[in-house]
């Protein structure tokens, strides 16, 4: 770094890197977080990808954006807006633009802005920064294509493997904007590229010219920002997906019950990175088995649970439809499985990339009969980890299905991860059968919670049959009593109403808010953040967040009735209020509902929010 340049030391900073869905945003975006996060930076991510296998090079409809949020302290959100926008191509810049700030920095490749480029963008004329209002001094305008070719000249690869390239380039630009470490995103390279040296080196080559030309040429529409981390933990952190954690977090719950984990499942976007991650852990005792349909994987788990092993299921709204037979399955069987509902936009197919809140009452009420189950919502990529460990402690010690929520946007973004101790985890005790039951046990004999004891096959002296089929509470045999079928159904809710969850947390002005925001799941970090704006202002404002949504919080409906107004946000119709409304007598929130595929914009939340106070 020259001497006469000055650093800016920045509190937080928003970037997002746009282009084709084949011109590697995601990885530059990945990289750029890793690097963010390995030096102690909050971050948060969204990455925002077309639900097109290969859209046409060039179109509108095929820009992929990966947007990250890095701070000095806490960050909640990946930003409502950024502060860099990278465009590498004229339809990229079309579509991302309206997602930048006034007067942010703009990063574009010439090369991609020909009049082909500018045709298939729907542009009018060449002048495509004057057609948008776009002042030419926010913009580095680099022939990227050309200097990443003239970098390779020499590497023996050929043209298209050289432009592949490209967003190496663009991320050593940002890179030096925001004066970052390269030889951390140099070893993630290394690391990537393990079995392909030369491509790795290619990459770390283009990074590397990127930095150069802007520390070269002083591209600073800005000048270089520094932000240094505050208030951090000391430990080891990582970057993570939310999809990443969920995986480790369900091998740290097998490991900590002493467990095998079985993973059924059959691909489905976005929930597919659990079964590519836990598949490449077989030396931790992990099997993973992708199923010929969602009903397999369902059913497979079951049968893993039946046989002793921690069983998974994984899939998105869509899945849970077709799973919903096998879980009613599990709950009157009353085996132990996670299901892991990734929510993504609906119905049907709907937007298979985007992300919703719409699955909250199927996974609730969408199955044939009393079926009562636990659920569970995750509210940060980085708290997928802890999430997954208590639904499998949940699941294993009540024997029942458990279903976890995620979305799209937890379980693609991503987040710093403190790597955590496993010493510092609960215990995972389940209720297994002891040898002075031998002989005088049965199917449903129930412990002091109402918990059903597991007999797993093979232990001598306790062989039995499970099914689908109503069983008689004592005997364990097949039963249409009516009174017998009216006592198991009391039982089985009976069981998860005893489960203990911790109490309903408020945040903010606790004692004395206005206005109390609810939300679950997902929206936590926008709702935080919404709530800090309002508070900085001098609203009174508080914030009570659902993780554990069946069975409530005990002092659920004491914290929805303390408070003078309360509105309840998701990114559904008014699923969560609704269910509130059931379980908490005479309470009648306002509600904000969006159902966009996108995550929640915090300057549209303090605008409503304001609304309801000012009434």
């Amino acid at each position: 770094m020259s001497e006469e340049l000055e650093i800016k030391e920045l509190e937080d900073v928003v970037v997002r890197f746009s282009g084709d869905s084949g011109d590697g945003m995601q990885l530059a975006g990945n990289i750029f977080s890793t690097v963010s996060a390995t030096v102690g930076n909050s971050i948060s991510t969204f990455p925002d990808y077309p639900a097109d296998i290969r859209a046409p090079q060039g179109s509108l409809t095929g820009v992929s954006g990966f947007q990250v949020h890095i701070g000095a302290g806490q960050v909640f959100t990946p930003g409502d807006k950024c502060d860099v926008l990278v465009a590498m191509n004229a339809a990229a810049l079309k579509t991302q633009y309206k997602y930048a700030k006034p007067g942010a920095a703009i990063i574009i490749d010439t090369d991609s802005f020909g009049p082909k480029d500018l045709e298939k963008a729907a542009f009018k004329t060449e002048d495509y920064l004057g057609e948008m209002g776009i002042d030419p001094d926010r913009v580095i305008a680099c022939p990227i294509t050309q200097m990443v070719k003239d970098c390779l000249a020499d590497s023996g690869m050929d043209v298209k493997a050289m432009v592949k390239c490209r967003n190496m380039f663009a991320l050593g630009l940002v890179c030096w904007l925001f004066d970052r470490d390269l030889d951390i995103a140099f070893n993630f390279l290394k690391e990537k590229f393990a079995k392909k040296a030369g491509v790795a080196e290619a990459n770390i080559k283009v990074i590397q010219a990127g930095y150069d030309y802007g520390h070269n040429t002083h591209s600073s529409v800005a000048n270089v920002y520094r932000i240094e981390t505050k208030n951090k933990v000391p430990g080891r952190y990582m970057d993570i997906t939310g999809n990443k954690a969920t995986a480790y977090g369900l091998i740290a719950a097998a490991e900590k019950a002493g467990l095998k984990l079985y993973l059924g499942s059959y691909p489905i976007t976005p929930a597919t990175d659990v079964l590519h991650e836990l598949s490449k852990h077989k030396s931790l005792g992990v099997t993973t088995v992708q199923c010929e349909d969602e009903i397999a994987g369902c059913a497979s788990a079951l049968g893993a649970s039946f046989a002793g092993a921690l069983a998974v299921t994984s899939t998105s709204g869509p899945g849970i439809c077709l799973k919903s037979e096998a879980m009613n399955l599990g709950v009157i069987m009353e085996l132990p499985i996670v299901v892991l509902d990734v929510q993504r936009g609906g119905p049907a197919t709907g937007l298979p990339t985007k992300s919703e809140q719409t699955d909250l009452l199927q996974v609730l009420f969408g199955r044939n009969g009393e079926s009562p189950l636990p659920v569970m919502a995750a509210t940060s990529p980085t708290d997928c980890f802890d999430s997954a460990f208590m639904a499998a402690k949940m699941a294993l010690e009540n024997m029942t299905p458990v279903v976890l929520l995620t979305d799209a946007y937890v379980a693609n973004g991503s987040g710093a991860l403190k790597l955590p101790n496993l010493d510092e985890y609960p215990a995972i005790n389940p209720p297994y059968v002891t040898e002075d039951m031998k002989g005088t046990w049965t199917p449903y004999q129930r412990n002091e919670r109402g918990v059903r004891y597991w007999a797993v096959p093979g232990t001598e002296g306790f062989t039995h049959i499970l099914g689908g089929l109503e069983k008689d509470n004592k005997t364990g045999a097949i039963s249409t009593d009516p009174e017998n079928h009216n006592l198991m159904t009391q039982l089985r809710q009976q069981k998860i109403d005893n489960i203990q969850v911790p109490d309903l947390e408020v945040i903010g002005d606790v004692d004395d808010a206005e206005l109390l925001i609810v939300g679950f799941g997902g929206t936590y970090g926008h709702l935080h953040a919404a709530m800090d704006e309002m508070r900085a202002a001098g609203k009174k404002v508080a914030l009570a967040h659902f993780k554990y949504i069946r069975p409530l919080p005990k002092n659920t409906a004491e914290v929805m009735k303390k408070y003078p107004k309360v509105v309840v946000a998701e990114q559904n119709m008014g699923q969560l209020a609704g269910y509130l409304r059931m379980k908490v007598d005479g309470f009648v929130p306002y509600q904000f509902n969006q159902v966009k595929g996108q995550p929640f914009v915090v300057n549209e939340l303090v605008n409503s929010f304001n609304e309801i106070i000012n009434k």
